[in-house]
C-alpha cells in the first residue's frame, strides 16, 4: 500500500542487515553504545523509495525504534537514519514517527 503502514512483520536478515548498518549512528544519536542490536520486528511506508519503521533490541529490556529511509535504486538505494525513539519496551507498538 502506497503511503500507509504495512502490518507488523518478523524482521529478517535484510532487515538486520540495515540495522547493522544504522548501529553506529543510532549510538551517536543516542550517546549509547550497544552490545546487543537485534531487529526484532518491523513495518514499511513505500514513498518514493521505503521508509523502514524497526523494533531494535538493544540488551537489559530495552528497545529502539528506528525510522530508516531507503532511496530507490535509480537514486543509488542508500539508506538514511532518519529518526529514533528511545527509551521503548518490548511492548511498545511500531507506529509511524
Amino acid at each position: 500500500m502506497c503511503g500507509g503502514l504495512t502490518e507488523e512483520k518478523q524482521a529478517d536478515e535484510a532487515v538486520q542487515n540495515i540495522c547493522d548498518a544504522m548501529k553506529p549512528l543510532a549510538e551517536q544519536k543516542t550517546g549509547r553504545n550497544f552490545e546487543v542490536f537485534t531487529a526484532k520486528s518491523y513495518k514499511t511506508q513505500l514513498v518514493a523509495g521505503t521508509n523502514y519503521f524497526i523494533k531494535v533490541y538493544v540488551g537489559g529490556g530495552e528497545y529502539v525504534h528506528l525510522r530508516v529511509y531507503e532511496k530507490l535504486p535509480a537514486y543509488g538505494g542508500t539508506l538514511e537514519l532518519i529518526d529514533l525513539q528511545h527509551p521503548k519496551s518490548q511492548h511498545d507498538s511500531i507506529e509511524y514517527f
